[in-house]
């Protein structure tokens, strides 16, 4: 029987979700590694929450390590799943995680999904989005 060994992504998993925040933070030019992490999870919740939970895990196998435990984690999945809306109303959706401690800007959607963009495999994330409902593949649009 031949070992298993670790996939590379798991090894790397800490340095690369650290050069997703150092990207984050310098294309958004916010400072805080603070800010941009609730920025991300904000971001992840808002979509989450108009995904039923197949649609969900499937766009969560597409993500780095770290990122997918991101957008996992404190999960309810029996809330009401929402429909998409026009991105100023899942922004200020995004601005209410944490909302006294919570400085994303009104471009916290596009600027997460630009660099999340250069962390995933865009053909197989790309294939993900077009499985999933109606708003999705926008939502992500950088």
């Amino acid at each position: 029987m031949t070992p298993m060994t670790m996939p590379g992504e798991y090894r790397r998993a800490s340095v690369d979700f650290d050069a997703y925040l150092d990207e984050l933070r310098a294309d958004t030019l916010i400072d805080s590694r603070n800010v941009v992490y609730t920025m991300t999870q904000g971001v992840f919740q808002t979509f989450r929450r108009r995904l039923n939970v197949a649609d969900a895990l499937r766009f969560a196998d597409v993500l780095p390590p770290v990122l997918r435990a991101i957008f996992v984690a404190d999960w309810n999945p029996d809330e009401v799943k929402r429909s998409f809306r026009d991105r100023a109303a899942m922004t200020r959706e995004v601005q209410s995680l944490r909302g006294d401690h919570n400085f994303s800007p009104n471009t916290a959607i596009a600027d997460v999904a630009a660099a999340i963009w250069k962390h995933v495999d865009e053909a197989a994330f790309s294939r993900v989005l077009k499985t999933l409902p109606d708003g999705a593949e926008e939502f992500w649009r950088p």
